[in-house]
């Protein structure tokens, strides 16, 4: 029979022993949690450093079929939200808007991220809005398949002014290879108003590459109140019989760079009334615009304007057009304003510009007018700082017009290196024309431009909305 020693120091063993196993298992837990809060803080830090940025740039996103390997690579491309997996069909005839909304709605929650419209499909889309006052920055709308709009003018809201609309977003890029179709040609016979296919409002540090866009009601692109745009190797194009079809509306935005583009909006004939429009046309509020390298034909070619129609003020500045080949084309370069308006356009160089069949070449017109009944008035948009530099090419009607107002001519304008020759064989040829245009002929043209007026005009004319813009 154990002694009551033994007994003691037995229970005195086991209770030690639970104590031990008890310990051990604390210190396993604290161990655990400790590790999960540091998880969480690298975690934390990760994304607060831009980690998915990161992970972003390491990766696009893989072909499709093709499997992942393991959950690194999963994670990696987690951001990617591709239309196809919220219910899109792309056979080109079902209703896909909800999908892409859905799609829009999971992709712009998380900053860096990529909405996919995948190559091989035709995604029939009603008008849609993709706004941004929600959204987190720099998400990119990776466009390889075909958004085609409702063929029937009916199957949109009465009044609409867009098709696909980027709203209040800082940092979007559309990219791709592939094609948004307007299938504006049920809206070209009618009257009154007509969407544009993409239109951007509000938006900053926006970039447009690689698409293609195509036989939209109305304008192609359209940019209102935005900052920092990019345009890049993009194509436009619209067939002859579509009316007020601009390629590149410009609106009330800054620091915009339009490049290495082709720009077809509506095929030019030799009448007053040609369709198409501008391939590229700026409007109020617009400065620090750089188009280079754009192929514009046919159209109108490329615009300032108009301005200062029904009494408006108008400020551009800080515009400038180089290497651009222009053709087929009822203008070359154009400035156009209203009679009536007030404000001013000023810091303006269009250089190293190649012309092909262009009706008028060159123009600067402030007695601009549609075609209804334009009424005389004393009071224009100021025209100042124009230069024309290295303008080469052919005409079939006007070499350049520069039609000036009376009271407020245009000023400071330079003519160096204009080379222009009409199209053999071409009926009614005008010389150039000049009204109320002063400036400097720095070297001798082709033809002879010998009506631009040396020097400033009056005190009494020099007074101008210039400083209005300032305000």
């Amino acid at each position: 029979m154990p002694s009551l020693t033994s007994i003691t120091r037995r229970n005195m063993k086991n209770q030690n022993t639970k104590i031990c196993i008890y310990g051990i298992f604390t210190f396993v837990l604290l161990w655990s949690s400790e590790l999960g809060a540091n998880a969480t803080r690298e975690a934390k830090q990760w994304r607060h450093h831009g980690g998915s940025r990161q992970l972003l740039r390491e990766t696009f996103y893989p072909s499709y079929g093709e499997s992942m390997p393991n959950s690194f690579q999963y994670r990696k491309t987690s951001t990617i939200f591709n239309v196809l997996n919220f219910g899109a069909k792309g056979d080109g005839t079902s209703d896909d808007t909800k999908a892409f909304e859905a799609a829009w709605f999971a992709a712009c929650k998380l900053e860096a991220s990529t909405m996919v419209v995948p190559k091989g499909s035709a995604f029939l889309i009603k008008p849609i809005s993709f706004s941004g006052s929600d959204c987190q920055p720099n998400i990119i709308f990776q466009l390889d398949g075909n958004i085609i709009a409702p063929k029937a003018s009916g199957s949109w809201e009465s009044g609409l002014l867009q098709w696909l609309e980027f709203t209040k977003l800082n940092g979007i890029t559309i990219r791709g290879t592939g094609i948004v179709d307007g299938q504006g040609s049920g809206w070209w016979t009618k009257s009154g108003t007509k969407p544009t296919a993409i239109r951007f409002y509000g938006s900053s540090d926006v970039t447009v590459t690689g698409i293609t866009i195509q036989n939209s009601p109305q304008t192609h692109l359209k940019f209102d109140n935005c900052q920092s745009v990019q345009v890049s190797d993009i194509t436009v194009s619209s067939p002859g019989d579509s009316p007020n079809t601009d390629g590149i509306h410009l609106q009330n935005s800054q620091d915009v760079t339009i490049q290495s583009s082709k720009l077809a909006c509506g095929i030019f004939c030799w009448c007053f009334n040609s369709t198409g429009d501008d391939c590229v046309s700026i409007q109020t509020g617009c400065s620090a615009v750089n188009i280079q390298n754009v192929d514009c034909g046919p159209g109108h070619g490329i615009s300032i304007g108009s301005l200062g129609e029904d009494k408006t003020k108008a400020c551009v500045s800080n515009i400038t057009v180089l290497d651009t080949k222009i053709h087929d084309a009822m203008n070359g370069v154009r400035i156009k304003t209203w009679q009536g308006g007030s404000g001013s356009v000023q810091g303006v160089t269009f250089s190293n510009i190649q012309l092909s069949q262009v009706k008028t070449a060159i123009v600067i017109d402030q007695y601009y007018c549609d075609g209804s009944k334009c009424k005389n008035d004393t009071s224009a948009v100021a025209v100042s700082g124009i230069s024309f530099e290295n303008i080469r090419g052919t005409y079939t009607v006007n070499p350049v017009k520069f039609a000036c107002s009376d009271s407020l001519p245009c000023t400071d304008i330079t003519l160096d290196t204009i080379q222009l020759r009409p199209v053999q064989g071409s009926d009614h040829l005008s010389k150039p024309f000049c009204s109320n245009i002063y400036g400097e002929l720095k070297t001798s043209t082709t033809p002879p431009i010998d009506c631009l007026i040396v020097g400033k005009p009056s005190r009494k004319q020099a007074l101008n909305n210039y400083d209005s813009c300032q305000n």
